[in-house]
Parts: structure tokens; sequence; C-alpha cells
């Protein structure tokens, strides 16, 4: 299918600056190629306040009309959610097919999801933002056939009466409840057995999933694209002491995220929220990694998860071509692709572990293999001898403070 000529439409109002601004319509040029479509043209306009009808002024509506026919133009992207007012004008004016910045990201969604869960939570999403916009939807409803915009719930479905819409949006959040709940069980479950959550954390295209594959020896989709990695994934990871943690992939954050997209997928992100220890990676290269960095740290503030302990990796090294100053603390700079670069990263990890972990030393009785075992797997140690005249190994190391081993330190201390 050839790619979709798009032309993005933005108003600039006084208090937005400019910086911001232009890091925005950069981030909806990569958008519209994620999804498929190459990006002709971008119209701005500078506004007190958005147009209430038409979002952006008459003048500039005329030379959009003008750029559409001139251009052929396949489909119009706002770089502001639109109202239904909006969008029935715009379509009425123009003439051809418009969305939003969120209805894009929610097309985006609907491509990369894969889990039943993924799924669902998409078309809850889709469907709660088309809900009270059926009416303006007009072109874009008439013109059936693919193009972005029209992935997941799909035309026909959407187009039946908004009583069947409701009914659907019912059942879907009574079959997400219980998928929250299974995936609460196994939270749960994870933390009887004492088991260290890691999560990944960071703006779309930050090269999370690279990290996640090189310590996890996976395969999952890398990509320099949005939104390359969208149902979370969990595995298993060994840190230099031998101590193993699970360690989750996440779905990138981005500025603007659409109010329903943060709502749907708030059981997707819980992940982050339940984590014992973050990596927030950073795209260093960026130009606007300051903002995007300021936006991942008000997104996890949304969710809870700022007072999370957290390693900031700085990471794509090879391609800052100036100088480069860290924003946060605890830091590290890194290449994903340099496998000494990852093992430094374990080695900080398992260095910000010991700080905050209380220190242990114990005596374990030569025959109990099961507790050393279970010691050196959910324990950072840091020194193992053996004492001949009491038949006993002597560890010393740290275990998080409330760990359920915390019983084997009182008994030593008495001994």
């Amino acid at each position: 299918m050839s790619e979709e000529r798009i032309l993005i439409i933005a108003v600039k109002k006084p208090e937005l600056q400019e910086e911001r601004f232009q890091s925005s319509l950069e981030e909806l040029i990569s958008l519209g190629k994620t999804a498929g479509g190459y990006v002709v043209k971008v119209i701005t306009q500078k506004r007190n306040r958005i147009h209430p009808a038409t979002y952006i002024g008459e003048g500039k509506l005329q030379e959009i009309k003008h750029e559409v026919e001139e251009a052929d133009i396949d489909l119009i992207i706002s770089n502001d959610e639109l109202s239904p007012g909006q969008l029935r004008n715009l379509n009425h004016y123009l003439d051809v097919r418009i969305i939003d910045r969120s209805q894009l990201i929610l097309d985006i969604f609907a491509q990369r999801a894969n889990t039943k869960e993924g799924k669902l939570q998409v078309e809850l999403a889709q469907l709660e933002y088309m809900l009270p916009r059926l009416g303006g939807q007009g072109i874009e409803m008439s013109r059936l056939g693919a193009g972005i915009g029209t992935r997941g719930p799909g035309e026909t479905k959407l187009e039946t009466d908004r009583r069947h819409i409701r009914n659907r949006i019912v059942d879907i959040k009574r079959r997400l409840k219980m998928v929250v709940r299974q995936r609460e069980q196994y939270r749960k479950r994870r933390k009887t057995n004492d088991v260290f959550q890691l999560a990944i954390v960071g703006y779309t295209n930050a090269g999370k999933s690279t990290i996640f594959n090189r310590l996890t020896n996976s395969e999952t989709l890398e990509e320099n694209l949005l939104f390359a990695t969208l149902d979370p994934l969990t595995r298993k990871i060994q840190l230099p002491s031998g101590f193993q943690a699970l360690i989750t992939d996440t779905v990138g954050f981005l500025q603007d995220l659409p109010t329903s997209l943060i709502a749907a997928f708030r059981s997707t992100l819980e992940e982050v929220r339940e984590a014992d220890f973050l990596l927030h990676v950073v795209d260093a290269s960026q130009e606007n990694q300051l903002q995007q960095q300021k936006t991942v740290m008000k997104l996890l503030e949304e969710l809870e998860a700022h007072s999370i302990p957290m390693l900031t990796v700085y990471n794509k090294k090879d391609l800052i071509e100036d100088d480069f100053f860290p924003m946060q603390h605890p830091n590290l700079l890194i290449s994903a692709y340099e496998q000494e670069d990852l093992r430094k990263l374990l080695v900080a990890i398992e260095s910000l572990l010991a700080k905050q972990w209380k220190n242990y030393t114990v005596q374990i009785d030569s025959d109990d293999g099961s507790m050393i075992a279970r010691l050196e797997r959910d324990t950072i140690i840091t020194d193992k001898t053996f004492d001949e005249d009491k038949n006993k190994y002597i560890l010393h190391g740290y275990m998080k403070r409330d760990h359920s081993l915390s019983y084997l330190i009182n008994q030593n201390k008495n001994k």
C-alpha cells in the first residue's frame, strides 16, 4: 500500500514555548511516519486561543484547502485534540479525511497491540474517544477502506448506534477487570516469593527494548519507530553477584499522551508502579531530551511511581555530537550495543541497591545448600568464606530491608 500524503496543521498559543511547540511538531511528523504516512507539509498559525469552530483561523483554512488540492493530500492531522464540532466543520469545509494527534496515537497502538489485553485496551480507548465524535466524522466515515486513523474497531462498528458502542465499552471494561485481577494475582505471588522487580521506563524510541534484549538475550521488536513496544514483556536477569531479578520492558512515554490512553493502559503501566527499581532510559543524542525527561518524570508522578529508586541510563552515547550534561542523578552514559557498557550498567544497578539495602553477615551450615543457593539468588553477596572449625559458610552481603530472610540475621546475632 502506498504511503498516505499527510498535511499537519497546528496552532501555537502565546503561553507555549517555541522549543516545546517545535518538538511536538517533530514528534507528530515521526508519529505520521510510524503510522505509515509521509508528511508533505506543516501549516502553523499563531493565535491567542484556538478557534472554537474550526480550530484554525479562516485565512489559514483557505491556505490549507489550496494545499490539499495542490499537493494531493490524503489526510490532515491536527496537532491538538479536536472537538466534535471542529471536526465536523473542518470535514465540511476541506472535504478530506481529518484526524487529530490523539487519534493518530490510538491508531499506532492498534497496529502494535499483540496481546489480547493490549487489543482490548486499544479498542476501549478508541471507542471512548470516538463516541462523542461520531457526528463529526463525515468524510472519514463515509470513505471506507484502510487508512491511518481507521484501524481498530473499524468503520462499520463505529457507524452503528451509540447504544451498541456503549454496550461494547461496558463489555470490554468487564473483560479487562478480569485481566487486571489476574495480573494482580501474579504480582502478589511475585511479592510473596520475594521476587525483585526492575522496570525499564522512558520516552518512546529511547532504546529501552534494545537494552532489554541485550540484558536478557531476548528478541523483542527493535525499530527506529515510535511505540515499537506496546505490550509489557518480563524476563529473568542475573546481576554480577548472582542476584536474580525480573525485568520488564514497558510502553514508551510521550508528551501530550491522550488521557483516554493513560487510563486505558493503567493496568499495563501498573508494572511500573509495582517495580522495586526503575531504569529510566534517555536518548542522550536527542536535541529535545530535556523535555522528554520532564515528560517521563511527570507521567511517573501521575502513576505514583516517582518515589521508586531509579537509575537514569543515558543511551546512544555513540550518537552524541556536542558536550553532554546529565540532568538526572544517579546516572550512567552508555551505548546499548557495547557489551562493556551493559556490564557497567549491571554493576551500577547492584551498587545502588547495596546502598539502599541493609548489610548482613550470616553463618550457614555447610550441608544447608538450599539456603546458600537462596541467599545467592535473592541477595547481593559480596564475600563468601568457609570456616573449617565451625563447618559453616560465612556470607557477607546486602538484602532488601523487608526481605523474608531477615530472620536469619537476627538468629545469627543471637549465636
